[in-house]
C-alpha cells in the first residue's frame, strides 16, 4: 500500500521508501506532492471544486485551453475540447472526424486506419482502434471500422476502395507505448502527415503517454515539426494530479459542427466531470512549473544520463526521458519478477511481458537515475543471473 510521496519517492504502509520508476503508470511530471500544484488545488477548492461543464465555462477552463492551444506551434491547432481520461480524448477525436465527415458533403468516409500493436485505450472505440488482442476483452469484433496496418508501404498498398473510405489515421507518434516501447522509425510521423495531407484525411496523435516534455520536447510531434488535426492529451496534463484529459483540434474541424440546433450538428459529447475546475487548477499549476522551472531546458542532460547508464542492458531503446529493456526468456513472467525484485532493491515499475520500462518523473536528478538504474540492474541479477547485465552492476 503506497501511502505518501514527495518528488520521486513513494513510501509504503511500513514507511519503506521506493524510486518511482514509471512515474505512477506514465502520468507523473513534476513529482508527487510538488508545492505549486498543491497550492493551486487548495485554491481552486476555496472556491469551488466542480460545476457542469455542459452549458456553463468557467476561468480557470478559459485559461487552459488557451495556454495548451499556444503550446502547439503554429497557428492551425485552435480549439480544446476537454473529457476525463486517455481513452475519452481518443474517443472525442475519433467522433468528431466521422461525424465531420458526414455533416460535411463526405459521408462515405466511414474508416480509420490504426497501427499493428497499437494502444489506445479501454473505452469500446478506443479499443476498437487497438492492435494488441489481449487488451481487447471481449474480442476484436466490436466498434469502429478499423484496417490495420504494420508501417507506411502496407497504407500505400490499400487499394483505392479503401483509401477512399478513409476518414482518419492515428497513431501514437515516435514510440508505441504498450507495445512494449517500440520506436518508429525516424521521419515516419513527417511521412505520415504529408500522405494524410495529400489525401485529406484527419491525422489523430495520441500523445496520451508522450505528451508534456516524455520525449524531451513538450509534445512528441514536435520532433518532426508535425502538427495534427487532433492532438489527444491526458495523463500528464496534470502533472499527474487529476484524471482530466484534452483534444486539441482545429478551426475547420471546430466550423464543422456550427449551425441552427434544429440541424442537430452539435457534437454530443460530454462526461460529468469534463472540464473540472480541480483538474483545470492543476493543470495551470503543472505548465506553470514547467516554465518557473525550466524543466524542459534540463531534460537533454537527463536523457543522456539515462542512456548511459542503461545503454548495456539486454534490448534498451529510448525516446527522451522513455527507455526500455527486455529480457530474452521464454517465461513471459521474467519481466514480473524483475519488477518484483527491483522493489527489493528500492525501485517501482511494472513490465510489459518482458519488456521493463524506466519512465521517471522529470524532476528526477542525475543521482535517482543512478539509484533507479541499479536497482534494476541488481533485480536482473536477482532473476536472470549475471549473464543478464552485460557490464556488471556500476
Amino acid at each position: 500500500m503506497l501511502v505518501e510521496g514527495y518528488g520521486c519517492v513513494l513510501k509504503d504502509q511500513f514507511g519503506r521508501e521506493y524510486l518511482d520508476g514509471n512515474a505512477s503508470i506514465w502520468t507523473n511530471i513534476h513529482g508527487h506532492c510538488h508545492p505549486t500544484i498543491n497550492a493551486a488545488i487548495t485554491e481552486q477548492l476555496g472556491k469551488v471544486a466542480h460545476t457542469s461543464f455542459l452549458g456553463f465555462t468557467h476561468e480557470p477552463a478559459i485559461r487552459l485551453a488557451k495556454e495548451l492551444v499556444d503550446l502547439v506551434p503554429g497557428d492551425k491547432i485552435t480549439r480544446a475540447f476537454f473529457t476525463d481520461n486517455g481513452s475519452t480524448a481518443i474517443e472525442s477525436a475519433v467522433r468528431m472526424a466521422l461525424q465531420f465527415w458526414k455533416q460535411n458533403g463526405r459521408p462515405q468516409l466511414d474508416t480509420l486506419i490504426a497501427f499493428d500493436r497499437a494502444y489506445h485505450g479501454d473505452t469500446l472505440g478506443a479499443a476498437s482502434l487497438g492492435g494488441i488482442p489481449l487488451f481487447k476483452g471481449s474480442g476484436n469484433d466490436f466498434g469502429y471500422r478499423v484496417l490495420t496496418v504494420t508501417n507506411l508501404d502496407e497504407l500505400n498498398a490499400l487499394a483505392a476502395e479503401e483509401r477512399n473510405r478513409i476518414a482518419a489515421v492515428i497513431i501514437e507518434p515516435l514510440i508505441q507505448g504498450a507495445a512494449g516501447m517500440r520506436l518508429w522509425p525516424q521521419d515516419m510521423l513527417k511521412t505520415l502527415n504529408a500522405w494524410c495531407e495529400e489525401q485529406d484525411v484527419f491525422l489523430i496523435l495520441d500523445e496520451v503517454m508522450t505528451g508534456f516534455g516524455r520525449t524531451g520536447k513538450m509534445f512528441a510531434c514536435e520532433h518532426e515539426g508535425v502538427v495534427p488535426d487532433f492532438l489527444c492529451l491526458a495523463k500528464g496534463i496534470t502533472g499527474g494530479y487529476l484524471p482530466f484529459a484534452a483534444t486539441l483540434t482545429t478551426e475547420r474541424v471546430f466550423g464543422g459542427f456550427l449551425g441552427d440546433p434544429s440541424e442537430g450538428r452539435t457534437f454530443f459529447y460530454g462526461h460529468s466531470y469534463a472540464g473540472s475546475q480541480l483538474g483545470c487548477a492543476a493543470a495551470l499549476a503543472s505548465l506553470r512549473v514547467f516554465r518557473e522551472e525550466r524543466v524542459l531546458e534540463q531534460l537533454p542532460a537527463k536523457i543522456v544520463r539515462l542512456r548511459d547508464r542503461m545503454s548495456d542492458l539486454p534490448g534498451f531503446r529510448q525516446c527522451g526521458m522513455i527507455a526500455a529493456i527486455t529480457v530474452d526468456s521464454p517465461d513471459l513472467s521474467t519481466g514480473a519478477k524483475v519488477c518484483l525484485a527491483a522493489r527489493e532493491h528500492g525501485l517501482l515499475t511494472r513490465p510489459i511481458g518482458n519488456t521493463i520500462v524506466l519512465m521517471p518523473p522529470l524532476c528526477v536528478t542525475p543521482d535517482e537515475i543512478d539509484r533507479m538504474v541499479t536497482a534494476l540492474k541488481a533485480a536482473l541479477n536477482d532473476v536472470c543471473g549475471g549473464s543478464a547485465v552485460t557490464a556488471g552492476l556500476r
